[in-house]
């Protein structure tokens, strides 16, 4: 063999062994999983519903790979910090991230640096019904609001958590399905758009159904339209967007991401134990008590990749007709 086969032969070696090595790394990583402590960064303030997502599953993902969960809350700038540590940390399958759809929504709007090239969603877990929702002693259903909104244009004002948010992306969705001329007003926090359309200053808010259970309870507020297919149990009363004839479906969808160098062995072993979660009684007794069971919350990684994908295409193309 002449020097330079020698040569050629001992590097190909080389190249295979090296690949060997790393695979026999990256198995060895995937049969200890997860090897130390997980970390669940919460893109959102605590008490919220992406917060009690999260501290729902934290016992329950303990449990099934016998590891310890540490909660992170990184409210800050619509959680984009969150995105940000994910996307860049260690691509072990330890650093997860429970975001809502204001993960897209911000991104959408040019306010959340980590693109969706950054993160590989695990799954999706919840997807929860929006509501246009009124103070009664205001509007009693969707034909007066909607009267009153044709009459005065561009005098019905609307609320909502933040300017690019599911709030914000669910009125433009509306409004541009009705044709109405209507006003958007964003708050810092949920409280204070409640606050408004209770003493009267605002005419709505949309919101999703799991957050405005105690003020619809007790007869403080109203849902005069959800955003859904069909009418939505215990509403029967209430109109749905796709029976007015509006396309419009999406709520807040809240789901767990990992950073896209993580491989896809270590994404499909999240995705299989969030599956066993979310089937479990635990979960869905969860998911009852907090009217997140209206509608079916699971997809999986690839299922979930496309649906985001479309949501950014809608939300920019609703925030440039703005």
């Amino acid at each position: 063999m002449s020097d330079r086969n020698t040569f050629l032969a001992f590097g190909m070696a080389g190249v295979l062994a090296a690949g060997t090595l790393a695979a026999s790394a990256t198995m060895a990583a995937e049969d200890n999983f997860p090897d130390g402590n997980i970390t669940f960064l919460v893109a959102a303030g605590a008490g919220g519903g992406t917060d009690n997502f999260a501290r729902t599953i934290q016992p329950l993902l303990e449990e099934r790979l016998d590891t310890t969960v540490n909660v992170i809350n990184l409210p800050t700038a619509s959680g984009a910090i969150a995105h940000q540590r994910t996307a860049s940390g260690k691509a072990d399958g330890r650093t997860l991230d429970f975001a809502s759809s204001t993960l897209v929504t911000s991104l959408a709007a040019g306010q959340n640096p980590t693109g969706l090239d950054q993160l590989t969603p695990v799954a999706r877990m919840q997807s929860d019904v929006m509501a246009l929702v009124v103070n009664p002693d205001k509007y009693e259903d969707l034909e007066a609001f909607m009267e009153h909104a044709r009459e005065q244009p561009g005098d019905t004002v609307i609320g909502g958590t933040a300017a690019a948010s599911p709030d914000k992306m669910a009125f433009l969705a509306f409004q541009d399905a009705t044709g109405l001329d209507l006003s958007f007003v964003p708050y810092d926090q949920e409280g204070s758009t409640a606050a408004n359309v209770l003493s009267g200053n605002i005419d709505g808010m949309f919101n999703e159904i799991s957050s405005i259970t105690g003020y619809t309870e007790s007869g403080k507020m109203k849902p005069i339209l959800f955003f859904a297919e069909q009418p939505l149990e215990g509403f029967s009363e209430v109109p749905t967007t796709v029976g007015q004839g509006w396309d419009l479906t999406n709520g807040n969808e809240r789901g767990v991401f990992v950073s896209a160098k993580t491989s896809p062995e270590l994404v499909n072993r999240l995705e299989s134990a969030l599956h066993e979660i979310y089937q479990s009684d635990q979960y869905q007794q969860y998911a009852e008590r907090v009217h997140l069971d209206y509608r079916d919350g699971w997809m999986g990684s690839d299922a979930y990749q496309q649906k985001l994908q479309q949501d950014l295409k809608q939300y920019r193309t609703l925030l440039k007709q703005q």
